[in-house]
């Protein structure tokens, strides 16, 4: 956007001036202030008198007087080396874009931004003279922002944790500056496309992994802080250019880049990652990843199997640096800090990562180290469980996991293993007595005990079901003299049309030996029928006089005709 003259840049100032003070403001004192703010000011403007302000250069009076400027949608006042504090807009609701890089500007005034809730965009970029102040969380009124350019402006301090309040924030520039913490994680749930907040004279801290979730993420510049940790999955993003060269990033550059088809141009130089030197496809225009610690000078080239292993160790504790600058090259059993190997210098046989504090969770790839005798990983602040696989390496002999804060199970180890989890651990497992040996024999007999309790109990339910399973069949199906209604299949009691004699309406026979049509009442569970003229014949064509009483089965009537009595 080209500047505006400055004859209209003046005229915009005054106003804003003007209308940024009482309405019964002399205009006069005003114009007289505002020259004094300029250093230097316009040649022909006075800094002691305001008699003739209205023939100063870009100025232009009108008659009466000019009302607020609530209307004011746009300020363009870039590149025009206007020195001073950043006056307040507050409360200008219809300003919508605020342009003012590239000045001398030596302060902000405090809530200069506040309740500017059409405000879309605001660009302060190159004024390093502003003197030290923080993000402006008045912004958090601002819900329509699509753009904030504050790099370069001596802005300090911890981000504010907002970022999730810009539904339509698309750009966030903040290069230059001395902002310090982490990443907030608000950034996560914003659609931010382009994030700038590389070269922070202290340098951000904290790790990446807020960029995963950035499923709009487009370009990320991040090189130049002090960040930790790996890169993160980043394959929900859409990145094109990633730079985080000059960090101190750990780990195993992320395999979820390598099919990123968004991505040209990549930088991960001087840092600590470790692992393989990754082999980006040919459509990736830009490569740099110098003066790291992969394993191989080659790119796509694996790493020793131990040394996968070990890394696979360091990334359970979050890859820490101290692990990142012990551990370098293709050889563990090359004066790899915390790891002895055996007398051919072969075979890893002894991990010691105790009291270092390191934080995370025991890496279950422990159990690749098949010679490994001793693990040592207490006094840590570790946390989660101690994997069950570890209780199958061959050559095991201990392991020391006291000292810090696992949960879960406490795994039986064979005999031979001593397992040290206490002191510390106070939520592991269940109380196995003193024992420190949870593969001995008093842990295994005792968890032997407390298994063969649980199954006699639950044998006992199954019985105890059964029992009373067969005790209601019976007093249900017993009343009828029946049998086992799954062996009988369905029966049918018949009067003399199905060619049984009058009188026998005992008789039971199966669905398949007669006809099964016709009107019939089924009996609840047993399958068997009664055919309706049966029933009115036996009832009287069910007369009320023929009423005996009531039960749980319905009503029970006299017999008609010698018949038996019968209940519907």
């Amino acid at each position: 956007m080209e500047a505006p003259t400055p004859h209209l840049l003046l005229f915009l100032l005054f106003a804003i001036s003007s209308s940024l003070t009482t309405s019964t403001a002399d205009d006069g004192a005003a114009m007289l202030a505002l020259a004094k703010s300029f250093r230097p000011p316009p040649s022909d403007w006075s800094t002691t008198s305001s008699t003739d302000y209205c023939k100063w250069t870009g100025v232009k009076c009108t008659s009466g007087r000019r009302s607020p400027l609530s209307e004011l949608k746009t300020l363009t006042l870039q590149r025009n080396k206007l020195s001073g504090k950043i006056p307040s807009f507050a409360k200008l609701s219809s300003l919508q874009e605020i342009y003012l890089d590239e000045n001398l500007f030596d302060g902000v005034e405090p809530g200069a931004f506040a309740g500017l809730t059409s405000l879309q965009i605001l660009s302060i970029s190159d004024n390093p003279n502003i003197a030290a102040w923080s993000f402006p969380s008045e912004l958090v009124d601002s819900t329509s922002l699509t753009s904030v350019s504050l790099d370069n402006t001596t802005i300090s301090g911890v981000l504010p944790d907002v970022f999730d309040s810009f539904a339509s924030l698309q750009s966030l520039r903040l290069s230059y500056n001395n902002i310090t913490g982490a990443l907030p994680p608000s950034l996560a749930k914003s659609p931010v496309q382009n994030l700038w907040i590389n070269n922070q004279e202290s340098g951000l801290t904290g790790t990446i992994e807020v960029l995963s979730g950035m499923t709009s993420l487009s370009q990320a510049w991040l090189q130049k802080n002090q960040l930790t940790g790996p890169i993160p999955d980043l394959s929900k993003t859409n990145l094109f250019d990633l730079q985080l060269r000059d960090n101190q990033l750990t780990g195993i550059v992320s395999p979820s880049l390598l099919p990123l088809g968004s991505l040209k141009n990549i930088t991960l130089d001087s840092n600590k990652f470790q692992g393989p030197l990754p082999l980006f496809p040919p459509e990736v225009a830009k490569v740099s990843a110098e003066h790291n610690y992969f394993c191989t000078a080659k790119a796509g080239e694996n790493c020793d199997p131990q040394v996968m292993t070990l890394l696979a160790v360091a990334g359970g504790l979050g890859y820490p640096s101290t692990l990142a600058e012990s551990w370098q090259g293709n050889d563990a059993c090359s004066n790899w800090a915390y790891v002895t190997c055996d007398s051919s210098k072969k075979n890893v046989v002894t991990l010691n990562l105790a009291k270092h504090g390191f934080a995370g969770v025991i890496s279950p790839a422990i159990a690749n180290l098949t010679s490994l005798k001793n693990v040592y990983l207490n006094d840590n602040n570790l946390t989660g469980v101690v994997p069950i696989v570890l209780t199958f390496m061959p050559s095991l002999q201990l392991i020391d996991v006291s000292n810090n804060n696992l949960t879960g199970e406490i795994p039986i180890f064979p005999a031979q293993v001593k397992f040290n989890y206490k002191p510390g651990n106070v939520l592991i497992g269940t109380d196995i007595g003193d024992s420190t040996n949870g593969g001995g024999p008093g842990g295994g007999s005792k968890a032997g005990v407390i298994i063969g309790v649980i199954v006699g109990v639950l044998v006992f339910l199954a019985i105890l079901g059964f029992v009373v399973y067969k005790f209601v069949m019976k007093k249900k199906y017993g009343k009828f003299g029946r049998t086992d209604p799954e062996k009988a299949g369905k029966l049918m009691v018949s009067d003399d049309k199905n060619g049984y004699g009058a009188n026998n309406f005992n008789a039971l026979k199966s669905p398949s030996s007669g006809d099964s049509g016709g009107d019939r009442f089924p009996l609840e569970g047993g399958n068997v029928t009664i055919p309706m003229e049966v029933l009115r014949q036996v009832t009287n064509n069910f007369s009320e006089a023929n009423i005996l009483g009531r039960g749980g089965f319905g009503v029970v009537k006299e017999r008609v005709s010698g018949r038996d009595c019968c209940a519907h």
